[in-house]
């Protein structure tokens, strides 16, 4: 047997899975890229096969397929996502609402706010990666080696020291010189723990209001002697009037949008 056959095929790692992200974000979202590449996507499954020996159709079907299935999850970890639609459902909660705005709104809401804050990383991609692979000036490892740049650089941006740290001596991986050179295998975990972390001070901090007018109506209604009626009957129209006094969406929007560093 040839070495050639007998070569195993390298799974895609993490540094894979962020450059996939990265090139769907910037397919979906720039149509003149889109256009260019014609069949750039059965080109591209093919160039994941082995070297110059394309992948048949059964098997380029079934590696998209187990791709798609796995993209949603990509994209909820590796994008903004998570810290959006964690906070809108804790704004939802502290409303005292439990079904409005419904599921579909909060993910909806979620969803673009995540593209118009990852725009300046999709407009990236699209420049370094999408467009020249398109035009056919580099090949698909370069141009999935640059998404996954960008996709890094992000991530890196809204994580702590302090769980890179941590992940990093969970690993027992050796010193990183500087932080570009963080492998993706903690990255990846330590970005999400950070998104997780800030979603909840957020959160807190959202809650805070609410509460207040909460324990007012419960020792309001408490004095009064009417302890047999709900106070979250009561305290509902005053945090609704508030939240709409002070344009809460609005605030809430546009604090959303600049937590993320640039």
């Amino acid at each position: 047997m040839s070495t050639e056959h007998a070569r195993p095929r390298r799974c895609p790692g993490p540094r894979t899975a962020a450059a996939l992200v990265g090139l769907t974000l910037a397919v979906c979202l720039a149509p003149d890229a889109a256009a260019q590449t014609g069949s750039g996507l059965d080109r591209a499954v093919g160039e994941l096969g082995a070297a110059n020996q394309p992948l048949s159709m059964s098997l380029q079907i079934l590696l998209m397929m187990s791709l798609l299935t796995v993209l949603p999850s990509l994209l909820l970890m590796m994008t903004s996502f998570t810290r959006i639609i964690i906070v809108l459902s804790i704004l939802r909660h502290a409303l005292g609402l439990q079904q409005t705005p419904p599921n579909q709104v909060l993910v909806g809401l979620s969803l673009f706010l995540s593209l118009f804050v990852m725009q300046p990383a999709i407009t990236e991609i699209n420049r370094v990666a999408v467009e020249p692979y398109g035009a056919d000036q580099i090949e698909l490892s370069v141009a999935m080696e640059r998404a996954g740049t960008v996709m890094h650089g992000f991530m890196l941006k809204q994580t702590r020291k302090s769980d890179l740290a941590m992940f990093t001596e969970i690993a027992k991986s050796p010193p990183i010189a500087r932080p570009q050179d963080t492998p993706f295998s903690i990255l990846l975990p330590a970005f999400v723990t950070s998104e997780l972390k800030t979603a909840f001070q957020i959160g807190f901090l959202i809650f805070l209001p609410f509460l207040i007018i909460d324990l007012i109506i419960a020792s309001a209604l408490m004095s009064l002697g009417m302890m047999m009626l709900s106070p979250t009957i009561i305290s509902m129209p005053f945090k609704l009037l508030l939240f709409v006094l002070v344009d809460g969406w609005a605030l809430a929007m546009g604090s959303l949008a600049a937590s993320f560093a640039v």
